[in-house]
């Protein structure tokens, strides 16, 4: 699946693109602290803003006296939720469900913004006036417990929805989803015949899984600042600043209803998580703020409250229909999944149903029931995804088959796995093949049962292996620009800058292209600019590439007619002459189709030692943009995983004491194909962030609350524990280069695909024969030994 739709999908030779250790643009910023964020920003006469945040799970207010806050000496505006300015705001920012009102009197978790916003000269003074308001609450009942919420006697916190927000799941497979019961959604998707499929079955296999939530912490917490001014440029009525928006500023500009032109949003550093595509309300309120004041007006969010969730909570039972060769003939998958609060992701329930690892079997018979619980536990904005977030069910029904049958889980592996082309094709698929292969030999695989092997030093060896496709985005339009002015290309690019580094894969590619080296591509941030090469992550990154690639050769083919124009009509030397010709250009009377561009020089092909350098050949400008998407990812057009291009496989190897508990991850080992690597820097290290987040999920991280109140009792990152540098291990990694996806030269991502919830937990069950929920603490582990 080569990239042969596009100009040089099937390049040979690279110069550029796959280089190691090309530096980042901003790198240098981001690192000294020159970078500036939404909390960044201080402005003369700025005010600040702070929400009143609820300290309860669910509350409402009855009645708020706010004159005591008024008469608090810095204080300059407070506003409720019974303001006209607050009625009539638009809510813009990423909510999934029926719209509520932007700000109310209801809360729906512990810490969320409810009912009023202090403005003061200072952060403190808004936290004294958000303590003089004199409130009257009503607590409300609530659920944190998932399982108890389900309960036909549990209160109903949401009765005003009657359905969860599905994300296309349900309905699928001919079936009606049943109406919502009290708390509880649900959401059904069905194929093949499951009673056929384990009647075909030798064995039946049934197995938990329990996943707890786990946080994102944001390294720059949310917020914006915003100002008008008087515009000297386009006509009367203010302009429109606004500092710290999350991805660009159009979000804004309609949701007050500026015309874009007039809405700036200068810095594009994004302090947001991984993916980030929602706006809180801290960065979507101060431009009213800042009109109702006529001062510039900050609001951030605090570190402790950020702790937004990146997965919720979820129960999981499997039960696999199994023939006696280990191949898979049935899978019911019922699952009990997190509703989160009013307006959460879907993509931490429903969304699995269509993305997870199903449809790389064989089997077609598959049953998946899903009930989504709504909870006071906390929010996930619709970037908080682990995707695919179900991929261990599947990995977990690999382990322990093999486990079973006495095999090795990469053969069971295999023989469950489909061909490229659908479920039914029989065939390997190329890029698995060879992962498994160099993960072998990278890991030193040695495949025993569970329990059996003892390292010297008398503590127990556990290994597991996981696989996964390497997804691209798909359908994105990209509107791509290159210019070369005074003898330098610039691409420019409005952001934002959130640290996946595309921009600097786009630049490689153009001067790929272009015969050019990495530096000499000038890469211009700007926000009025319309290009962004987001979109996911590495699998954004090489969709982007594609339309650059498209763009740098209409902009080589323009180049090169220039040369041709300038050699057979010369510019007329002047006081500011970009080039100074030093004699008749060797190009006249050729076409452009006799030039190429190489080292920096326009060459003549049949004679490439008859060259002039660029920035002499062609002194005027010339521009080239190209707007399109790629090709659909072969991942999309097969319904996310019944066709399969390249793919990726992960390893942990552990060492358990069995007299400690405690757990050490020896090493993580990834051997990946993502088709063609672009910039090796970005793809080691975004896989080493993805394992040890794989290892916190599983080891250390879990949210705490207290069950009488809802209260959440470890929202900071003293109490709710992190790996730090001390504790990651080594990530091993091997990349291969199929050229089978069909990017950017054959290319596809990496992402967050390999990010996993149980390959450290099967590796422990690897080791010492029992299952031990994650997070695998010390305590838990001996427990499930049977020691305390």
């Amino acid at each position: 699946m080569a990239d042969i739709a596009g100009v040089n999908g099937l390049r040979e030779s690279f110069r550029v693109v796959g280089k190691p250790n090309v530096p980042g643009k901003l790198s240098y910023a981001i690192a000294t602290g020159v970078a500036k964020y939404g909390i960044d920003y201080v402005l003369p006469e700025m005010l600040h803003a702070k929400f009143l945040r609820s300290p309860y799970a669910r509350a409402r207010i009855l009645s708020v006296d706010t004159s005591k806050a008024r008469a608090l000496p810095g204080v300059v505006d407070i506003l409720t939720w019974e303001d006209d300015d607050i009625k009539n705001l638009k809510s813009f920012g990423e909510h999934w469900g029926p719209l509520r009102p932007w700000l109310d009197n209801t809360a729906d978790q512990e810490n969320a913004e409810v009912g009023v916003i202090v403005v003061a000269e200072s952060e403190d003074i808004c936290e004294e006036a958000l303590r003089l308001l004199d409130i009257e609450w009503e607590v409300l009942p609530h659920v944190v417990d998932l399982n108890e919420g389900r309960k036909p006697d549990a209160p109903v916190i949401r009765p005003e929805v009657t359905q969860a927000l599905t994300f296309g799941a349900p309905g699928r497979g001919g079936i009606v989803n049943p109406p919502k019961k009290g708390n509880v959604s649900y959401s059904i998707m069905a194929s093949g015949d499951l009673e056929a499929g384990f009647a075909e079955a030798d064995m039946i296999i049934e197995y938990d899984i329990y996943m707890p939530p786990f946080a994102v912490v944001m390294p720059n917490p949310s917020g914006s600042v915003a100002w008008w001014s008087d515009d000297p440029y386009y006509g009367e009525g203010k302009t429109l600043h606004i500092e710290g928006a999350v991805r660009e500023r159009r979000a804004i500009s309609n949701m007050y209803g500026m015309p874009l032109e007039k809405t700036v949003q200068e810095g594009l550093f994004m302090g947001g998580k991984y993916c980030d595509w929602g706006l809180r309300k801290s960065q979507e309120i101060t431009p009213l703020l800042a009109k109702r004041t006529g001062r510039p007006v900050r609001c951030v969010n605090s570190r402790e409250e950020s702790f937004d969730f990146l997965m919720k909570e979820r129960y999981m039972h499997l039960k696999i229909g199994v023939k006696e060769n280990g191949l898979i003939t049935a899978v019911d998958d019922f699952s009990i999944a997190d509703g989160g609060s009013w307006g959460s992701s879907t993509f931490g329930n429903v969304g699995d149903q269509l993305q997870g690892p199903y449809k790389t079997f064989k089997c077609q018979n598959i049953r998946q029931h899903m009930e989504i619980v709504d909870s006071n536990r906390g929010l996930m904005y619709v970037s908080g995804q682990h995707c695919p977030f179900n991929w261990d069910n599947g990995t977990m029904a690999i382990y322990l088959i093999a486990e079973k049958l006495g095999k090795d889980p990469l053969d069971i592996a295999r023989l469950n796995l489909h061909g490229p082309e659908s479920q039914s094709d029989p065939n390997p698929v190329p890029s698995f093949d060879a992962c498994v292969e160099a993960g072998k030999k990278l890991m030193n695989w040695n495949w025993h049962s569970a329990g059996t092997k003892k390292l010297p030093d008398g503590r127990m060896h556990g290994m597991s292996f996981r696989y996964q496709m390497c997804p691209r985005h798909s359908g994105m339009i990209y509107r791509c620009k290159l210019e070369l002015r005074d003898g330098v290309v610039h691409m420019p690019t409005q952001g934002p800058v959130f640290g996946v580094y595309a921009v600097e894969c786009n630049a490689m590619v153009v001067a790929e292209e272009l015969g050019l080296e990495y530096e000499d591509i000038r890469i211009d941030f700007d926000y009025r600019e319309t290009f962004t090469p987001v979109g996911g992550g590495s699998d954004g990154t090489t969709a982007s590439a594609w339309a650059m690639k498209e763009c740098a050769n209409i902009l080589k083919r323009r180049i090169l007619e220039a040369a041709i124009d300038e050699a057979e009509h010369p510019l007329p030397q002047g006081m500011f002459s970009a080039g100074k010709p030093t004699g008749p250009s060797p190009f006249i009377g050729m076409k452009p189709d006799d030039l190429d561009m190489a080292d920096g020089k326009i060459i003549v092909k049949a004679n490439p030692d008859i060259a002039v350098p660029l920035a002499s050949a062609v002194t005027q400008n010339v521009f080239a943009t190209y707007t399109g998407r790629p090709p659909l990812s072969v991942w999309s057009t097969g319904e996310m995983g019944k066709k399969l291009d390249t793919m990726n496989v992960a390893f942990c190897e552990v060492a358990v004491d069995t007299e400690t508990g405690e757990v050490e991850i020896l090493r993580f080992g990834v051997v990946a194909d993502p088709g063609k690597v672009m910039r090796p820097t970005s793809l080691e290290s975004q896989i080493h962030q993805v394992m040890y987040f794989s290892q916190g999920c599983q080891s250390l991280e879990d949210y705490v609350y207290d069950a009488r109140t809802g209260v959440r009792l470890n929202s900071n990152m003293i109490e709710y524990k992190k790996p730090t540098i001390m504790d990651v291990p080594p990530v091993e990694c091997d990349f291969l280069e199929t050229r089978a996806g069909n990017a950017a030269y054959g290319a596809n991502g990496i992402s967050h695909s390999l990010a996993n919830t149980h390959l450290v937990i099967i590796a422990i069950h690897n080791a010492t024969g029992v299952w031990v929920d994650p997070p695998a603490t010390p305590d838990k582990v001996l427990k499930a030994l049977g020691k305390i």
